[in-house]
């Protein structure tokens, strides 16, 4: 009984009061005609079921978060594991998630980079050596004899915390000022931190003016600040104009540009994480801005024809601003757009300088009210109401303004230039994640390590190994790791839940999967089917929604559902191995499993209208600027192996371009 999935009565939606008795441990294939009911046996029936037990099993207290689940219509369910469903449909919408985040590779290569990892000065490219105190105090002396000066210990740099215990150790060590988050205080009297905040606090050493006699008790306090910190000091220089502050590092030190590295830590390599994230576009690697072209798309037109969008001429609240500048800078707002001045043109969009201030009068309860201020410019008040709005409305109405761009900083490789400048094998970890899960394999597969690094980094490189194989595996060598994960296939995305499942390496789990074969090539499905093989004889239990011929006959137990689809299906007509399915007549699937039903091939083709979408020179994603002819009036189809380039074609270059005629 216990080795036994037992099924009882199941009249879910289509479902006609079905029986089941299924071996655990065993690759199990429900076939049939769409709309036969597959679906909702496997995951409205059996998964939904199985998510309601666990969710039932939690405290009430998780439970309020979860919500409640209904019971699918069945009578009875015996031999449940806990289930997990891996289904057809698109993976992450957010622009942060990639295939290595989503499959975890990331987080492994973060670590490796943070352990093995040879730091590089990010300006001069040298490999980044040791800084000694003595190389610290030589650089502090090159300020001028007399210069203030103070010694911090940066005993917390961006983490989260009330750190009350820092605070109290600094107080008990005799140190009198602290410094959080830019602000000094007593260290009798810190400030109150909210503890999930990420807060930077440094301890106050001493006080020095720079002679030559003060050079040795300057070298005790970096050694002080150093014994605090493991190896890192600040030194904040005092002048008229202010004060700088450097942070310096035993480690990770140019001694040609005296660029200090922040210590090697995982969140530096993390684009999520604002200690490691490009700081200017916060580690999106784009950056969305209003498109001076689509807020003048036609340059013939003049302001009072309507040629700036999002601006009403006819209004008076709205053109006297604009009649203010034009009198200012002497132009004429029936001038089109095209004709003005360069700088009236960036007066309009980005508002008017310092020299050019205008006058226009404003009503308001008390009567009329004359301004003299500067033009504010059109983008500059786009982005005050893109920042004020609550309005969805407003705000999509605004970004249909907007274009996205690649970061002028870090050129969309997301990390600031510290992280990149860190190197394995002599690629940094953005290059790494630009190649493909095949090339990525052979990379670590000829990677040469020395044998402290070797002891370091093989339990990493285990695990970044076993994952890459994972997804070769099912078919996805192609893929690039800093693939938006937004634009996977719904196929592609369930390959790659299937590959970090096998990566789990649970077992006595209930796996359901919808179609798993779809967008694969026939090439690559033995991968696939190996793949499930692989997660059943972990001892787990696969059970799969498929029409793929061949994973059919791969399964070890088969239910065809049908006979018709809707209202007609719903009945088991038959259930057995692929070979008693094959000889069982009520069974359609059988009939073509056997040959006895077959598609026939047509005898005539289509002519067509002797037209074709002609398409040159195509290099969108991994085209090779190829030249393409599809005839018009005929079912055409395009093919090859999955990752070749047949979505690209179609869908990034044949349909805009036919979308804009």
């Amino acid at each position: 009984m216990s080795g036994k999935l037992i099924i009882r009565g199941a009249r879910e939606h289509n479902l006609k009061n079905i029986d089941l008795d299924l071996e655990k441990d065993s690759l199990i294939v429900i076939s049939g005609l769409s709309g036969s009911g597959k679906s909702s046996l496997a995951f409205d029936t059996i998964f939904a079921e199985g998510q309601r037990r666990y969710v039932e099993s939690l405290s009430s207290y998780a439970r309020q978060f979860l919500g409640r689940i209904e019971k699918p219509d069945v009578d009875l369910i015996e031999g449940l594991s806990p289930a997990i469903a891996i289904e057809q449909k698109s993976g992450h919408n957010n622009p942060r998630s990639t295939v290595g985040t989503v499959t975890e590779i990331y987080d492994y290569y973060r670590l490796l980079w943070a352990r093995i990892g040879k730091a590089h000065c990010p300006v001069c490219g040298r490999e980044l050596a040791e800084q000694s105190i003595d190389r610290i105090i030589e650089t502090v002396y090159s300020n001028p004899e007399g210069t203030r000066l103070m010694v911090w210990a940066p005993v917390v740099i961006g983490r989260k915390g009330e750190f009350k215990k820092v605070f109290s150790d600094a107080e008990a060590s005799g140190y009198r000022k602290i410094r959080v988050d830019g602000k000094d205080y007593e260290v009798a009297e810190p400030p109150v931190l909210e503890k999930n905040v990420k807060h930077t606090i440094s301890v106050l050493v001493d006080r020095i003016i720079l002679r030559a006699s003060e050079r040795s008790r300057l070298a005790a306090s970096i050694e002080t600040a150093e014994e605090i910190t493991d190896g890192l000091v600040e030194i904040t220089i005092l002048s008229d104009g202010g004060e700088s502050t450097e942070l310096y590092s035993r480690k990770n030190s140019c001694p040609v540009c005296g660029i200090t590295l922040p210590e090697l830590q995982p969140r530096l390599f993390s684009f999520n994480n604002p200690f490691g994230a490009c700081p200017d576009c916060n580690g999106l690697g784009t950056k969305t801005d209003f498109d001076p072209d689509k807020i003048i798309p036609d340059m013939g037109k003049s302001y009072l024809d309507g040629g700036i969008m999002g601006q009403n001429p006819e209004a008076a609240y709205s053109r006297e601003p604009f009649n203010a500048l034009a009198k200012a800078m002497n132009f004429d707002l029936a001038t089109p757009l095209g004709k003005l001045p360069g700088e009236v043109l960036h007066a309009i969009l980005y508002g008017s300088g310092p020299g050019v201030r205008v006058e226009y009068t404003r009503k308001n309860l008390e009567g009329a009210l004359v301004l003299h201020t500067k033009f504010s410019g059109v983008i500059p008040e786009f982005k005050r109401r893109m920042a004020q709005t609550f309005s969805p409305q407003i705000r999509a109405w605004l970004q249909g303004f907007c274009t996205e761009t690649v970061c002028d900083s870090c050129h969309g490789k997301r990390l600031r230039p510290e992280a990149l400048a860190v190197t394995v094998g002599g690629k940094n970890i953005i290059e790494m994640t630009a190649l493909s899960v095949k090339e990525s394999v052979r990379f670590f597969d000829e990677l040469q390590l020395t044998e402290t690094e070797e002891k370091i980094a093989r339990q990493v490189l285990k695990e970044i190994k076993a994952r890459l194989r994972f997804l070769s595996n099912v078919g996805l060598e192609y893929l690039t790791l800093d693939r938006a994960s937004g634009t996977l296939s719904g196929g592609e995305a369930q390959r790659i839940r299937l590959a970090t499942q096998i990566g789990s390496a649970l077992t006595g789990v209930l796996y359901v999967m919808d179609e798993p074969s779809i967008g694969l090539h026939q090439r690559d499905n033995q991968k696939l089917i190996a793949t499930m093989k692989e997660l059943r004889d972990l001892g787990n239990t696969v059970i799969v929604v498929e029409h793929d011929e061949e994973t059919i006959r791969s399964a070890d137990y088969v239910v065809d559902l049908g006979p018709g689809a809707g209202v007609g299906g719903g009945f088991v007509t038959a259930k057995g191995t692929p070979d008693e399915i094959a000889s069982n007549p009520d069974s359609i699937t059988g009939l073509f499993l056997s040959g006895k039903e077959s598609i026939p091939v047509p005898a005539e083709r289509r002519k067509g209208t002797g037209k074709a979408i002609k398409v040159y020179g195509a290099k969108k994603n991994n085209l090779k600027s190829i030249d393409v002819e599809i005839p018009l009036g005929k079912l055409v189809v395009l093919t090859g192996v999955s990752g070749s380039g047949k979505s690209t074609l179609l869908n990034e270059v044949v349909l805009p371009a036919v979308k804009r005629i």
